[in-house]
C-alpha cells in the first residue's frame, strides 16, 4: 500500500498535468493510481491533498537546497556560489517544474490562495536555517557581514531576492534561473556600485 508521503510526486504530477480546478478526488485517485477509499483515508478533500503537496514540496526543497549548499561548501566554492546554489535548488527547482505545466499560473495562484500559511511557515523555517548557515560561512572566513547586518538580515534579503527572481517580469527562462540567482547573490554580497558620488 502506498504511503501518504509516497503520494507527493504523484500528486504533484496530477496537479501540474491537470491544474487545480479540473481535478476531483475521484480523478485524483485514478491519476495517482490508488483507490478512492485509499485517497480519502489520507485526505478529506482536494484542498487537503493540495495543501499536503505544497507543505511536503516546500520541506523537501528546503532540505535539498541546504544539502546542495553543504556540498558546494565541501567542494570549496566561494560564498556567492554556495548561496546561489542553495537558492537555485530551494526555489529554482520548483519554478522549473512548474514552468513545464500548462497550468502554471493557476497552480501558483492556488498555492498563494490556499496555502499562504504553509508558505509563510516554510519561508520562516528556511530563513532560520539559511541564517545559521551564514554564521557557519562567517566562522569559516568565507564572508564577513558589515556592522549592522545580521545573518538573519542577509537570509531575509537572499530569500526575498530569490522569490522576486521567480516572479520577475518578463519571466526568466527556467534554464537561466541559476544565473539570475548568482547575480542577485553577488549584488547583495558585494554591492552593485563602486562608491558614492
Amino acid at each position: 500500500m502506498v504511503t501518504r508521503t509516497e503520494l507527493v510526486s504523484r500528486l504533484e504530477r496530477a496537479f501540474l498535468d491537470h491544474g487545480y480546478a479540473q481535478l476531483t478526488m475521484i480523478t485524483i485517485a485514478g491519476i495517482v493510481d490508488v483507490t478512492r477509499r485509499t485517497l480519502y483515508n489520507y485526505f478529506s478533500s482536494k484542498e487537503e491533498a493540495f495543501r499536503f503537496l505544497i507543505e511536503q514540496a516546500n520541506a523537501n526543497a528546503v532540505e535539498a537546497g541546504m544539502a546542495a549548499g553543504r556540498t558546494a561548501l565541501a567542494a570549496g566554492h566561494d560564498a556567492v556560489e554556495i548561496l546561489a546554489t542553495i537558492l537555485d535548488i530551494r526555489y529554482g527547482n520548483a519554478r522549473r517544474r512548474l514552468s513545464q505545466s500548462p497550468h502554471a499560473i493557476e497552480i501558483n495562484d492556488q498555492a498563494f490562495r490556499r496555502c499562504r500559511d504553509i508558505m509563510v511557515g516554510s519561508a520562516v523555517a528556511f530563513q532560520a536555517e539559511l541564517a545559521a548557515f551564514v554564521v557557519e560561512l562567517e566562522q569559516q572566513g568565507l564572508l564577513r557581514l558589515k556592522n549592522g547586518i545580521s545573518p538573519e538580515d542577509l537570509a531575509q534579503l537572499l530569500a526575498d531576492g530569490a522569490r522576486g527572481t521567480n516572479q520577475s517580469l518578463p519571466p526568466i527562462a527556467p534554464d537561466r534561473l541559476h544565473l539570475r540567482y548568482r547575480g542577485m547573490v553577488r549584488a547583495l554580497l558585494h554591492g552593485t556600485i563602486e562608491g558614492e558620488r
